[in-house]
């Protein structure tokens, strides 16, 4: 698991999954949280942001100057990854399924229909992919 304490406003964290060429990355600049699905194969950066999610806004955030950690956990396959804000899940990307999930549920984009392309009509949060990505974690 990789991790980074930070206040609001300041934090960055990119995390390889062990399947190339898959990363996660959490950032925060600033006015909001957003969570990255990357393919590192891709030649320009603007290019491997296969999926992004908002996380939060900081000015939706309680106790904006309290320092924070930020983790991201992969699957023992390295084909999903989960984003935990102080313990708590915020985020799921599933880059063999191609789609991701979030509880803030933004941004949704128009079904264009998806020909082997990246899921991103709905970021609903969904519980049950959550649990078996977790028990995954456990299983001999």
């Amino acid at each position: 698991m990789d991790s980074v304490t930070f206040k609001p406003g300041n934090a960055f964290l990119s995390s390889n999954s062990p399947a190339v060429p898959w990363t996660a990355v959490f950032e925060d600049e600033g006015p909001a949280g957003y969570f990255y699905a990357c393919d590192r194969s891709q030649e320009t950066q603007e290019h491997s942001i296969m999926d992004a999610m908002l996380i939060y806004t900081g000015s939706a955030l309680q106790d904006r100057d309290s320092e924070r950690i930020a983790s991201v956990q992969w699957s023992k396959d390295g084909q999903q990854a989960v984003l935990y804000l102080d313990g708590s899940a915020q985020a799921l990307v599933d880059f063999a399924g191609r789609q991701s999930f979030c509880r803030s549920n933004f941004p949704n984009f128009l079904d264009e229909g998806s020909g082997g392309r990246w899921k991103k009509d709905s970021h609903a949060w969904n519980d049950a992919v959550l649990q078996a990505f977790e028990a995954g974690l456990y299983e001999g």
